[in-house]
């Protein structure tokens, strides 16, 4: 709560920062852009550790960041001590994603859905207070006194999560990928920067245009850059498996949704009823009524957390969204009365609560248990971005749609009618696609992942590779680790680092099968027995999958012959040559169409099969067609399947 409290906090101060720290007000802009950068390059990275050394650890020293960050401000008027304690407070965004990962570590099954809905739904909470209270203490008692507040909140709330929330077990030790951090934190920045200052430095600034052309090319580097690590910052291959990549997508475009809910519907009902749209209310009445929208996403928790658990993570997004979509849709209906406005709005924060609280519980069931508090911190950059998005399309649209209007007899740039109903109708229809992503989402049998109600143990491992031949490089380890019930349940999953460590999580003392593979070799499965404090394991992948056989000439074995491998398109993968039996191997390459071509050079005797290549290894037997007559200045004889063809 207090750090969505935080993200609200400062925005009755917009007006007045200027004259508060004595700048413009385009500088003054800074102090709530910087809470923003900060917010997304530290959520993936806070994330990571705290998957790594522990999850309360973390959540403690972003709390702890935050108090510091609240009482600079709280004793400053210097823009530049603001600017640090609005940055300090942006990094306690991975708080959230961080608890909700706690909730599934330490609740039963049965409460793991309601606690989920309701931390999802503290951005709520945000919303519903944020504006009025801040707004109250501004007006009573000087901008100082928000962030005193804040540090005092964040400050019990830090001093409760070291009394009483355990530290997880469940941990993911490796080493931390420091490269992939900063490239990953420059590309954010540019990012974030482009969508949240472009409106006002112009999309078509050489600015604008130049830190979104720096994001693409940082971004371009980084995604082969984490392909390449064994251990990588964002584990992109799980990030781009279908649940894990369409969950994330939906969640951007619902948080757009919910993010607009405010930035359309306040200027709306504070414009004079004159403009046509408009109800003439007061900053601090247009607050209020904004109050009911996120009220309803905590109210209406329990009834998330009972359908998550009743109909399971994807129809609960897909119901969210549509709520979403509804209510926008109905807004160019509803706006002549300001009750209908408030019912509306409302009810999109009730769909954003129902579909907020299925994005983790979607996230979770799709990765590895030791994996995910930094999964739910990529989709609480997603989140992000979609907020940063809706501000940003927010300000273009008002932009592009205003007219000039009187304001105390000063004359100003005001949105018109239309820019709202434009406004409203996208935000319907990025919300309907939403739903129309999140029907594709393919689920688990349950909503969540089971967890283990603060039992959970960790076990190590490791998958060994049968020693290469002589001379080979040793091979990277890219395969899997499941781990199952007897009954065949899957309890956890994991992706080796090149080197082949791994760590899974299972909830009790008790017989397991484990299921190893990497790719290029056969799978092993083994009962193994999982207490608490038990070595690592360790399994030895000995079966290597090959294209292999035996080339022969007149029925006999031949020794010495050309053996080369190609891609049905052409590409070379390969070659070697036969033994003293004629037989040759290959690794076994991707799945795909393949020639295998043999040769006798000396005699000019060759043949070559077309095989299929899938996940199994191939036998290829290759019988050499003798040269029916001598190679002649007139042409080349060539041999195959069918026989000699004179080209």
């Amino acid at each position: 709560m207090a750090v969505a409290l935080q993200q609200t906090l400062v925005v009755p101060l917009v007006p007045d920062m200027p004259q508060i720290f004595d700048t413009s007000a385009d500088t003054a802009s800074w102090l709530l852009t910087i809470t923003l950068l900060t917010g997304a390059v530290a959520t993936p990275i806070v994330t990571k550790l705290a998957d790594m050394h522990g999850k309360r650890r973390m959540i403690v020293l972003a709390l702890s960041v935050m108090v510091v960050g609240s009482l600079l401000l709280a004793l400053t008027t210097s823009l530049v001590a603001a600017m640090v304690g609005r940055a300090l407070q942006g990094l306690a965004a991975a708080v959230i994603p961080i608890g909700i990962s706690v909730l599934r570590d330490e609740l039963p099954p049965e409460r793991v859905g309601f606690g989920i809905a309701l931390m999802s739904a503290t951005l709520g909470i945000g919303g519903a207070l944020g504006l009025p209270l801040s707004g109250f203490l501004y007006e009573q008692a000087g901008w100082a006194s928000l962030f005193w507040v804040s540090a005092a909140v964040t400050a019990t709330i830090l001093a409760a999560v070291v009394l009483v929330v355990p530290e997880s077990p469940v941990r993911n030790p490796g080493n931390f990928d420091l490269v992939g951090a900063v490239v990953l934190s420059a590309a954010l920045t540019a990012l974030m920067l482009v969508i949240s200052k472009g409106a006002s430095w112009g999309w078509g600034s050489s600015t604008t245009l130049g830190l979104l052309v720096v994001s693409v090319l940082v971004f371009t580097a980084w995604v082969p850059m984490q392909l390449r690590r064994s251990e990588p910052m964002v584990d992109l291959r799980t990030a781009a498996s279908r649940p894990v990549l369409l969950t994330n997508v939906a969640s951007v475009l619902v948080t757009v949704g919910m993010m607009a809910n405010g930035l359309l519907t306040i200027p709306m009902v504070e414009a004079p009823a004159s403009s046509g749209h408009g109800f003439g209310v007061s900053v601090m009445t247009a607050g209020l009524l904004m109050a009911p929208s996120g009220l309803a996403m905590v109210a209406f928790a329990p009834g998330s957390g009972w359908m998550l658990n009743r109909v399971g993570g994807r129809q609960t997004l897909i119901l969210g969204a549509v709520v979403v979509a509804a209510s926008y849709f109905l807004r160019p209906i509803a706006d002549g009365s300001l009750t209908a406005v408030v019912v509306v709005s409302t009810l999109c924060g009730l769909g954003a609560a129902i579909a907020f609280a299925a994005m983790p519980a979607l996230i979770m069931s799709a990765v590895p248990i030791t994996e995910t508090a930094s999964a739910n911190g990529i989709n609480s950059l997603m989140r992000a971005v979609g907020m940063a998005a809706a501000s940003a399309g927010t300000a273009a649209i008002f932009s592009s749609l205003s007219t000039a209007t009187t304001v105390d007899g000063e004359a100003v740039l005001a949105p018109t009618s239309t820019a709202f109903t434009v406004g409203f109708l996208l935000c319907g229809v990025f919300a309907a696609v939403a739903a129309v992503v999140a029907a594709f989402i393919p689920t688990r049998s349950g909503a969540v992942p089971q967890p283990g109600s603060g039992a959970e143990k960790v076990v190590r491992g490791r998958i060994l590779l049968a020693a290469p031949a002589a001379g080979a490089q040793p091979e990277h380890v890219l395969g899997t680790v499941v781990l199952t019930c007897p009954d065949g349940q899957q309890v956890d999953w994991a992706r080796p680092d090149f080197d082949g460590h791994f760590s899974l999580a299972f909830p009790r003392d008790g017989r397991y099968l484990l299921v190893a593979t990497a790719r290029g070799w056969a799978p092993r499965v083994s009962v193994t027995d999982l207490t608490a404090g038990c070595a690592p394991l360790r399994v030895t992948l000995d079966d290597r999958l090959t294209v292999s056989g035996v080339v022969t000439c007149a029925g006999s074995p031949v020794a010495g012959a050309t053996v080369t491998m190609f891609l049905g398109s052409g590409e070379h993968t390969g070659h070697t040559t036969t033994d003293e039996a004629g037989r040759y191997e290959f690794p076994l390459p991707a799945p795909a169409l393949y020639l295998v071509a043999a040769a006798l050079p000396d005699t000019g005797a060759a043949h070559a099969e077309k095989i299929q290549v899938m996940a199994e290894s191939v036998v290829a037997d290759l019988e050499l067609e003798p040269l029916p007559e001598p190679l002649t200045e007139a042409g080349t004889t060539v041999t195959g399947g069918s026989g000699p063809r004179p080209e």
